[in-house]
């Protein structure tokens, strides 16, 4: 669906040789691109080329047959939406799609959401560390409450001119927040697996919306974050706690995991860093991505 200037919407094909003209992923157009676009009836069209992306979220795709998966392009910011509980979002998770957005420069601001369902002390806990991690990381955090409606107005004061991405696992409430900013929307929700505790997906395909003068984009849930195209000595660039610390490395080179002199490992000691960010920039260094893979 293509949306032209004076905001009229084309159901649209892709014109053949476009299809083949990036074969490294497995969709040649991705929702947020700009196009060039032909009319070829009442409400009909066919697109002839992508304009040129500020930048693009991408992962590594589960189809075997290309490299990988644009999710979306030309990202103002993007708010990674996730849970402590029903479902609990795993750090890694986190972490991966921290690392890509960092990578690719799109601003993310993390959404928790459902913290009216944090009312054991043990999940407040939870709640200070996960703060602890990513704020001392420099991430912008927003304890919201689709349900309750709780702080949703600091993300729709975000909204205005801009296009932004909720992303994050199956279950942890982008759609009820995209209700909550948009109530004439009327996506669909679901519920979570009683036998596993994660989200079922509800969200089928990507699609943008236009909010309070701004584009909003709606996405499935992601089990995995697959990485891609990461040269291993740039790693720590995206990690912005260990690349702001790296200054101090007593060796240029340092990969921050066995060297004298390293400062990353010293403020691990201290605590600048956290374990669990460290373990997952280790992780990734090791290329251990394949049980990150998921629909």
């Amino acid at each position: 669906m293509v949306r032209s200037d004076e905001g009229e919407l084309y159901l649209s094909t892709v014109r053949g040789k476009l299809r083949l003209k990036d074969m490294k992923t497995t969709n040649p157009i991705a929702v947020g691109d700009k196009v060039i676009f032909s009319v070829i009836s009442e409400k009909k069209g066919v697109i002839t080329d992508v304009e040129p992306r500020k930048n693009y979220i991408i992962r590594r795709s589960t189809n075997l047959s290309r490299q990988a998966h644009i999710l979306a392009a030309n990202i103002d910011k993007a708010f990674l939406t996730v849970t402590l509980t029903q479902p609990e979002t795993r750090y890694e998770f986190i972490d991966r799609f921290l690392a890509t957005a960092e990578a690719y420069k799109i601003p993310v601001w993390i959404v928790v959401n459902k913290i009216d369902l944090l009312t054991t002390n043990e999940l407040q806990d939870d709640l200070e560390y996960f703060k602890y991690v990513y704020s001392s990381a420099g991430y912008t955090i927003l304890e919201v409450s689709a349900l309750k409606n709780i702080n949703i107005d600091l993300i729709k004061s975000e909204i205005p001119n801009r296009i932004s991405l909720f992303s994050g696992n199956s279950g942890v409430g982008k759609s009820a927040i995209m209700n909550s900013l948009a109530p004439e929307l009327h996506l669909k929700t679901g519920e979570i697996s009683k036998a596993h505790n994660k989200g079922m997906h509800t969200t089928t395909f990507y699609e943008m919306f236009e909010i309070d003068n701004g584009f909003v984009i709606d996405s499935p849930g992601i089990k995995g974050f697959g990485l891609i195209d990461m040269d291993k000595s740039e790693i720590y660039h995206f990690f912005p706690e260990i690349f702001r610390v790296s200054a101090g490395c007593k060796y240029g080179m340092c990969s921050h995991t066995h060297e004298p002199g390293c400062a990353v490992k010293a403020a691990l000691e201290s605590g600048e860093i956290s374990e669990s960010r460290y373990l997952s920039y280790l992780k990734i260094l090791e290329g251990d991505d394949n049980k990150y893979r998921g629909s």
